[in-house]
Order: C-alpha cells, then sequence, then structure tokens
C-alpha cells in the first residue's frame, strides 16, 4: 500500500509541473555552436507577456555573457501589427546582419490542447467496491460538484535558434518543443520555460 502510495504520489508531483520539454534537435552539422549578439523574439499577441517573456530571456543570456536584445526595442511597433511580406522580413535580417547579430532566438506557441482531469481518491487506492451502495455513496459528487472535473490548456510551444551567416541563408542550429500547462502563475511559467530551454541549450553546446 505505502509503495503504490508513493508511486502514485510522484505521478501527481510530476503531473504538477507545469513546463516539460518534449523534445529537441540540433542541426547535425553543428558541433559547437557560440553566439555573441542574440535578438530575442517571442511571438505572443499579449504585449505585457511578450515583454516579459522577452525582458527575462535577455537577462538569462547576459547573465551567461551572451550579447541580447529584445524583438520588441528593435521592431517598430506597426511592425508586428499587420503581415509583412517575405522581402521585409529579408530586409529585416539584413539589417540585424548589419548590426552585427548572429543569432536568432524564436519562441512560437504552435498549438493548444485541451484536457480534463479528475479529483484522485488517494486513499482509496487499494479499495475494493463490493456493493453498489458504496461505490455510488463514495463517487456521487462526479453529479452535483462543479469542479471534480477540471478543464485546462497545454499550450505546445517550440523555442527554436537560427545562426544568422553571412552569405547564407538563416540557418536552424536548435529547437526545443515544450509542452506548458495552463499556469497560475505566468511568471514563476516564463522563469520555468526559460530555465528549461537554456539547461537544454546548454547541455548541447549551444550558445553556452
Amino acid at each position: 500500500m505505502k509503495s503504490k502510495l508513493i508511486a502514485i504520489s510522484m505521478i501527481l508531483l510530476m503531473g504538477c509541473s507545469s513546463t516539460r520539454l518534449v523534445s529537441t534537435w540540433k542541426n547535425p552539422d553543428i558541433v559547437l555552436f557560440d553566439a555573441y549578439q542574440v535578438l530575442v523574439v517571442g511571438m505572443v499577441q499579449d504585449d505585457n507577456a511578450r515583454m516579459e517573456y522577452e525582458t527575462k530571456f535577455v537577462e538569462a543570456l547576459k547573465e551567461q555573457g551572451v550579447d541580447a536584445v529584445r524583438s520588441m526595442d528593435l521592431f517598430d511597433v506597426e511592425f508586428t501589427t499587420s503581415e509583412r511580406s517575405e522581402e521585409e522580413l529579408e530586409e529585416v535580417e539584413q539589417q540585424l546582419l548589419d548590426k552585427g547579430f548572429d543569432a536568432i532566438l524564436f519562441t512560437k506557441v504552435v498549438g493548444t490542447e485541451n484536457r480534463r482531469t479528475f479529483k484522485e481518491h488517494i486513499n482509496d487506492v487499494d479499495k475494493m467496491f463490493m456493493r453498489f451502495t458504496n461505490d455510488y455513496l463514495e463517487h456521487q459528487e462526479i453529479y452535483y460538484d462543479p469542479e471534480y472535473y477540471d478543464t485546462f490548456n497545454i499550450y505546445h510551444s517550440e523555442t527554436s535558434l537560427y545562426c544568422i551567416c553571412v552569405g547564407k541563408e538563416i540557418e536552424l542550429i536548435w529547437r526545443g518543443e515544450v509542452d506548458v500547462t495552463e499556469p497560475a502563475n505566468v511568471n514563476k511559467a516564463i522563469n520555468s520555460y526559460i530555465k528549461l530551454v537554456t539547461k537544454s541549450m546548454g547541455e548541447e553546446d549551444v550558445i553556452f
């Protein structure tokens, strides 16, 4: 019984984690990649969330000795308010190259998944209901408790690192896929996300 409770507790603790690294990909032609000036781009509609994300990621990069700039400090306010053409983006790439940037760290949400969970009866893991009345009484809140089922969103996001290389098209160096469970505290979720991504890049000899 005790071992089962420990196992279930571990599963629940893991499930409570709001940020999870799903997978990573690194360009097989790149062994080490050092970046000296990185543009941090958070593709988010909410301006406050974008500012918070880009600011904290810039701070995390600077702590590691990497110069970084927020996209919101570089792009005009109007730039993200409407659709841009391929030619306009190529002009931006050239401007970044001219200003000494050698990498772009680009994060976006690529999908959202709605899920439902339900209250766990941890104390009754080993209970076998032999009578209908006991089973019914134990679980009847399913009928009337609005919080028995908890609906939440999982945001599937990607962070990609692109190299701005002279004489080349911008080349993908590294990509990480991360699932973020709808957080109660956005700031903590952003901190966890950045910590997870930077740790993974460091382990794969990217930037750090």
